[in-house]
């Protein structure tokens, strides 16, 4: 397999008539350097099942196939899709699938997780890995509900927008924390490899890259006593940011709980209500989310 350089992409985006498509969020990384960071950032094993959202033309895909059990690559673009099958018609651990991984901004596509759970269930040592070149625009919720499945990836080493990078490993009272910093922490480690400027990419993207490595710890998804009311509690309490905590929870639970309901979980927890959801760390978020559910839960037995 040649090396993909800008002057071998040209030639065959020229071959095959056709050029990235912005609206996809098409950027391919031209650094052969940086392409082999995110497979050592990876740690592919010989035990691995790898899932590859955004094929491109298969540059990646072939520098994991030989390092991993099966490699699970999917493309929405129907051309990109046959340009990169000519690419990778020899490996024959990969799966190429031309779909959109998601069925909407909530819910990853059914058929997707299908073929992954098929692999999973034929060989049961294996590990799930998302190693992905991801499209910008639906990085984020390929990511979020990943980490919904109830056996998420054991990692995920991704090339996404600097920002959201950023925004995952944010800390309490900066402005890039909110919901997902609370949602990838509460089950992962999260550490930015490398940072990469706009003109390693070819399209140059608008934005600065970078190199995400999200390492899944059980230990920390354990401490969540209800995935899907945390997911909900936390993107409820940053939906208007600069609002107070007390009129976030008020609004969060208008049909389960009185105001003064909210006040007494406050006061219980030794918040003011003048605090704001961006000063409250994951253990203390996760202690207002279990509380707040446990008074609704019980308000709810008395009905």
């Amino acid at each position: 397999m040649q090396d993909q350089t800008l002057k071998f992409l040209l030639r065959r985006f020229q071959e095959a008539g056709i050029s990235p498509n912005h609206k996809l969020g098409q950027n391919f990384l031209m650094d052969q350097n940086l392409l082999k960071l995110v497979v050592r950032s990876a740690d592919i094993q010989p035990t691995d099942i790898i899932l590859e959202v955004g094929t491109g033309t298969g540059g990646l895909t072939v520098q994991m196939a030989p390092l991993a059990l099966h490699v699970i690559t999917v493309e929405l673009d129907e051309q990109l899709f046959q340009l990169a099958g000519e690419e990778l018609f020899s490996c024959e651990n990969v799966t190429m699938l031309n779909q959109d991984i998601l069925k909407n901004k909530n819910r990853l596509n059914p058929e997707v997780v299908a073929k992954i759970d098929e692999l999973r269930a034929k060989f049961p040592d294996s590990d799930l890995k998302l190693v992905a070149n991801l499209p910008y625009s639906v990085a984020t919720p390929i990511m979020t509900n990943l980490l919904a499945l109830e056996k998420p990836p054991k990692s995920m080493t991704v090339l996404i927008q600097k920002e959201v990078g950023e925004r995952m490993m944010a800390e309490p009272n900066t402005k890039d924390y909110g919901a997902l910093s609370l949602w990838c922490q509460c089950q992962a480690d999260v550490q930015i490899v490398r940072i990469l400027p706009p003109g390693v990419f070819f399209p140059p993207p608008k934005v600065y890259s970078a190199i995400v490595h999200l390492e899944y710890r059980p230990e920390k998804r354990a401490r969540v006593k209800d995935l899907h009311r945390w997911h909900d509690f936390i993107r409820a309490m940053f939906f208007h940011r600069r609002k107070f905590l007390r009129s976030e929870l008020i609004s969060c639970f208008k049909n389960e709980l009185e105001k003064s309901d909210v006040d007494e979980i406050l006061a219980r927890m030794n918040i003011t209500p003048e605090t704001r959801a961006e000063q409250l760390d994951l253990e203390t978020m996760l202690a207002l989310c279990d509380t707040s559910f446990a008074l609704v839960d019980e308000k709810n037995k008395m009905k």
